[in-house]
């Protein structure tokens, strides 16, 4: 049986509950579950704190788990990501005051609050950067305010709160960050080949399910050759004639994104009948 652990609380863990729901898993419907069993699919489910994950998983009481890379990196455990699920996205990055016009090479000597020491630590010593850190659990953006630090680095998503804060980001991001699977690297312990590998196409078939949508429509056959090209499907489109004479109906699956300008163009073709259906999910 596999054990999984999952976000109890957090920015990740509403979207992963949802993705692995529509995957067709059993989730817990209180949030005082602790573990849920899914006999269905010979699972087990523990609901664990995000940044405690990795550990779990990488002293192998766990078999896989998710978390967020960041939060992976930061705790230097045994484990390693098998598969981005693009939820939770953000950057890790530096900064300093306003107007400060802060660079990487200034950071030399420089106190650094971070609530990701580890992770910020190696990024450091890859750059022979010597700093001093100051491991903060949480709104890291007051230290600088406060006269605990000269620069942060934090997980940021829209830059907001940092503006707010009187702060402006500086240099590459340290970390792209999203939400990931992740499994041990070391240990003797067997894992479930088979649950792992259909678990690994339900994940992978919800997110594809996502990114497209299935289009049916009907099409004079002089006009099928361009609207085609417009529709070319992950292979080819399906074509099927219809009772009517010269006409075809064409279905295809084609990307969420721009798909209503798509049905526009479509329609100036002369096709006609266009239906979008969406998808839960699927096998590729």
């Amino acid at each position: 049986m596999l054990k999984i652990a999952v976000p109890n609380k957090g920015a990740l863990s509403e979207a992963a509950t949802t993705l692995l729901r529509e995957a067709g898993y059993r989730q817990r419907c209180e949030q005082k579950e602790l573990v849920l069993v899914d006999e269905d699919n010979n699972v087990e489910f523990y609901y664990l704190r995000p940044r405690d994950i990795a550990i779990y998983v990488g002293e192998g009481t766990l078999d896989l788990g998710i978390t967020g890379r960041d939060m992976l990196r930061d705790s230097c455990a045994a484990a390693t990501e098998i598969m981005a699920l693009g939820f939770g996205r953000s950057n890790f990055r530096f900064a300093a005051p306003g107007g400060s016009s802060m660079s990487l090479a200034d950071l030399d000597g420089c106190r650094i609050a971070t609530s990701y020491p580890g992770l910020l630590s190696a990024y450091l010593a890859d750059r022979g950067i010597t700093a001093r850190l100051i491991p903060l659990d949480g709104a890291v953006e007051v230290s600088i305010r406060l006269g605990v630090a000269d620069v942060i680095a934090d997980v940021v998503e829209t830059g907001t709160t940092l503006r707010k804060a009187g702060l402006e980001l500086f240099g590459d991001p340290i970390l792209t960050s999203e939400g990931i699977l992740i499994q041990r690297t070391i240990g003797n312990h067997e894992i479930d080949a088979v649950g792992l590998d259909h678990l690994l196409q339900r994940l992978s078939g919800v997110q594809v399910a996502r990114t497209y949508v299935l289009l049916d429509y009907d099409i004079p056959e002089n006009l099928l050759e361009q609207a085609s090209a417009l529709t070319p499907g992950l292979e080819a489109p399906t074509v099927s004639p219809l009772a009517k004479p010269g006409w075809v109906a064409v279905r295809s699956l084609v990307p969420v994104r721009g798909h209503q300008r798509l049905m526009d163009n479509l329609h100036d073709l002369g096709a006609r009948g266009i239906l979008v259906t969406g998808l839960s999910a699927c096998r590729l």
